[in-house]
């Protein structure tokens, strides 16, 4: 533990011109005489650490001094990789090795350079989870984490749609967060690739086995894929509608973009007025409804009898609340 805490050390010290013990102290978690202590060890093992005294003091490398031991283990050279997720990696509990590989990559740099990492952090954040609502970490998310990066079997019980638990052994492949919800890709026994809510494991075991991945395997491109085929199953009813000119621009905003421009695409011209009559696939009558009452007077359902007429209950709610 105390050897690397005085390798920290030493990067640190070469990543800056000086730094104090407070800082020092607060990077690594210690206390202010414990880096006193620290570098003394370092200075009696060669390493020359200075220390200058007064209320502008602190410790600094001299004499150019350069450490070997910037090298990243594998596990930081992974995390660099996922350096700009800072909430992801903190749930996956990568957070020290991407702090690790981002000090050795920081020591290593050129001096003119060394404010990269603080630059970029200060002009791109991803804020993964959507709007308006609570982002919640699944409690087997490290354990999966340790697995996908281990290439190691999980044995799993995961609660379905129908509230009925089934046990799994899988192979997992990749992690997956979209709009704040974990999804797990892995081969099942049957040999198949799944997709798998981490929200839903009630219990997660990592086992001791390992499994060779199969090296055609593309995560993103399996996700594309899945994602859309997951969408286009959600469709189970078909609208006949009537836009308007800003219908039309207004449509891609309240429902799937891909499906709502791919139901343009093949609208028909439009009518004297300026309107088109578009089929489009949709969820069900509630889920339509909910989605082209924003559009207002600029979109009209034509059909089914059913959704036109939920549309006009609601307008005649909002009629007598505001007529």
């Amino acid at each position: 533990m105390r050897a690397a805490r005085l390798i920290k050390m030493v990067l640190l010290l070469q990543s800056r011109p000086m730094m104090t013990a407070a800082e020092l102290a607060q990077e690594l978690e210690v206390s202010e005489r414990t880096i006193t202590r620290d570098a003394q060890a370092l200075s009696e093992a060669g390493v020359p650490v200075y220390a200058d005294r007064g209320r502008a003091g602190g410790y600094r490398l001299i004499g150019g001094y350069r450490t070997r031991l910037t090298g990243l283990g594998r596990s930081e050279a992974e995390a660099l990789f996922l350096s700009g997720l800072p909430g992801a990696l903190r749930e996956m509990g990568l957070q020290d090795a991407a702090s690790a590989a981002r000090l050795k990559v920081s020591a290593a740099l050129m001096p003119s350079l060394r404010d990269a990492s603080a630059n970029a952090a200060q002009r791109f954040h991803l804020d993964a989870p959507g709007w308006y609502q609570e982002p919640v970490t699944p409690e087997s998310l490290p354990a999966v984490a340790e697995a996908v990066w281990g290439d190691l079997v999980v044995e799993a019980r995961y609660q379905r749609r129908s509230n009925r638990t089934v046990e799994r052994r899988l192979e997992p492949y990749g992690l997956v967060l979209k709009g704040g919800i974990w999804y797990v890709c892995a081969r099942a026994e049957s040999g198949d690739f799944r997709v798998y809510r981490l929200d839903r494991f009630t219990a997660v075991t990592v086992t001791s086995s390992g499994f060779i991945r199969d090296e055609d395997f593309d995560l993103p491109a399996f996700w594309e894929s899945r994602a859309a085929e997951f969408s286009r199953s959600l469709l189970r009813m078909e609208a006949e509608l009537r836009l308007s000119p800003a219908g039309v621009r207004g449509l891609p905003r309240v429902m799937d973009p891909p499906v709502a421009r791919e139901a343009l695409a093949v609208a028909g011209p439009p009518d004297v007025e300026g309107w088109v009559r578009v089929t489009v696939p949709m969820e069900s009558v509630e889920v339509a409804t909910s989605q082209l009452l924003p559009l207002g007077a600029e979109a009209e359902a034509l059909g089914p009898p059913e959704l036109r007429s939920a549309l006009a209950d609601a307008t005649r709610g909002l009629y007598r609340l505001y007529g």
